[in-house]
């Protein structure tokens, strides 16, 4: 059978087995590691890694690859601590970049070993069970390109990284052959289940879809619950927006201290440890006020709900950014890694301004992370989806440059994306998204929503700012806009590069199905890599069911969506 592939995507060669193409053979047939490496985005560097003289099938390739990883992963978490133990010796902003390191190192640690205890024993995984692994491989390799960007950005600042720079390098493609061979071994099973994750498909198509439908509105907001007895609340579950949501604690945040704390970091503080979500949220009700602080959910404050009086009511407001020292990551007002975190009528806000650069509003890592009636309110790098699978809800998102990024798997629905006015001299970007491996099951999805300009860019007549639906950050960027509408702000050219040609061809950008005057494809990029999708076959691939498998955990957050296509 005669394969053509893109060298330039991926290096995926296929290897002849008795006739078969190795992608169609099962994947316990015996091969060498030879010819498991061919299927592979690094061949040269498989063969590197696997038992030359072994003989195995792809499951056990990617279990010894996953282990590899892990090992891996504990030795540059050791390292980077021994960087930090010589701090007096570095500058802050280096100090900076290997805590983000050092947090990312202790996650891939955390994600390979639960990883790996799921494929040691079975050659059989269904979703979720395979779209927890490849979520948890996806992210090692988002973890890993962080504490590499936040390591270059420090590197004016610092001559002793280079002992870092073979570790990183090596590590990511050690992670990117654990989980190249992890989806030649095991997303195939998964994909006969009826969840396909894949992102290519549908051809770049002419014409234009019409403008003359409606922007479909955001549900209007409303309490989630009214605390007038607290011990009936955590006997009994409340009543959600959409559904019972069940709840095992409940505290309150009152300025006033009225409640039982004063500010939302000591109320995440008292959370307890490790919760699996069974015996319900640990819920933080947050009294209306505007909060000053930087707030953390960390890796073992798992499944809390934190519910606001409203946006604009409850606001959690900071002001760190980039040209202030913080690294991107660190800039956050709000930053969640938690599982199974939910937020609820809320703002989150950075006040930085447009001056200070990158400054995050909010940045979510954490897995299984929903988001109702919120706003995001900044300028550039408003909201960092940073990684895993993410879930937002008639909410508003405010800034200027790329200020939606990140490498997620995430879906917006019902939501509003306003432009907001940026500096002079820049153009507005909606989105940044930042897959850089092939294999990932990350991409942002923005479905039913709506692109409007804020009302202070509307009313400026002193120059003319452009503003774009996304722009490639890595080079397998992937981004749909389907079923939304498109104000007359957005560029007739939709989207916009990088850098020269960097990510054209790789990346995965399409449009369905949108209306607006800002709609109109017929003068889009003519990039190899956009798509206007002529129908939803493909656009089924970024629904809620789809891209964050949202039928298997949404429900228990209340949260309202739509599983599929709108209509």
């Amino acid at each position: 059978m005669a394969v053509r592939c893109a060298a330039a995507l991926c290096a995926l060669l296929l290897l002849s087995i008795s006739g078969l193409a190795l992608s169609d053979a099962p994947p316990s047939t015996p091969v060498s590691p030879s010819a498991a490496c061919n299927a592979t985005t690094d061949p040269t560097f498989c063969r590197s890694v696997l038992p030359p003289r072994g003989k195995g099938d792809l499951y056990t390739y990617g279990r010894f690859s996953v282990s590899e990883s892990l090992a891996g992963a504990r030795k540059f978490a050791a390292l980077v601590d021994r960087y930090l133990a010589r701090h007096r010796h570095l500058s802050p902003s280096a100090i900076g970049a290997l805590r983000d390191c050092q947090l990312m190192a202790e996650l891939n640690v955390d994600f390979l070993s639960a990883a790996g205890a799921t494929i040691r024993d079975t050659d059989t995984l269904l979703d979720p069970q395979a779209n927890d692994v490849h979520t948890l491989l996806s992210a090692i390799l988002t973890n890993q390109q962080t504490c590499f960007d936040g390591l270059q950005a420090a590197s004016a600042a610092w001559s002793d990284r280079g002992g870092l720079d073979a570790p990183i390098a090596n590590g990511t493609k050690l992670y990117s052959l654990s989980l190249s061979l992890f989806t030649r071994a095991w997303v195939p099973t998964a994909k006969k289940a009826g969840h396909s994750h894949k992102g290519g498909g549908g051809g770049k198509g002419g014409g234009h879809h019409g403008h003359g439908g409606k922007h479909k509105k955001p549900p209007a907001r409303r309490g989630l619950f009214d605390v007038t007895d607290d011990e009936v609340v955590r006997r009994m579950a409340i009543e959600g927006p959409e559904r019972t949501v069940a709840v095992n604690t409940v505290v309150t945040v009152d300025q006033s201290g009225a409640g039982n704390f004063t500010t939302v970091g000591d109320a995440v503080a008292a959370a307890p440890r490790n919760l699996d979500g069974s015996g319900g949220y640990y819920l933080i009700y947050v009294l209306a006020g505007v909060y000053e602080e930087n707030v953390m959910v960390p890796k073992h404050s798992k499944y809390i709900m934190m519910v606001g009086d409203g946006i604009g009511q409850t606001v959690i407001t900071g002001n760190r950014s980039v040209i202030d020292g913080w690294t991107t990551f660190q800039s956050a007002t709000f930053a969640v890694v938690g599982q199974g975190f939910v937020a609820m009528n809320m703002t989150f806000r950075n006040t930085a301004g447009p001056a200070k650069h990158q400054a995050v509003a909010l940045r979510s890592g954490a897995d299984l992370s929903a988001f109702y009636s919120c706003s995001f309110e900044a300028f550039q790098d408003t909201l960092y989806t940073h990684s895993l699978r993410q879930f937002y809800r008639g909410c508003d998102v405010y800034g200027t440059v790329d200020y939606v990024f990140g490498n997620a798997a995430v879906v917006f629905q019902g939501c509003t994306f306003y432009s907001r006015l940026p500096m002079q001299g820049q153009s507005n970007t909606v989105t940044a998204q930042g897959r850089s491996d092939p294999n990932q099951n990350t991409g942002t999805s923005i479905q039913g929503c709506a692109l409007v300009p804020a009302p202070e860019l509307a009313a400026n007549t002193a120059f003319t700012t452009l503003t774009y639906l996304g722009r490639p950050w890595k080079n397998f960027s992937r981004t749909v806009v389907m079923e939304s509408y498109v104000g007359g702000l957005v560029n007739p050219a939709g989207w916009m590069p990088w850098s020269g040609d960097f990510a054209l061809d790789t990346l995965y950008y399409a449009e369905y199905n949108n209306t607006g005057p800002g709609a109109d494809t017929s003068r889009r990029v003519a990039w190899p890599g956009y798509h206007v999708l002529g129908d939803g076959t493909d656009a089924r691939n970024f629904t809620v069911t789809s891209m964050v498998l949202g039928d298997n955990w949404l429900p228990q957050t209340g949260v309202p969506f739509t599983s599929g296509l709108l209509s």
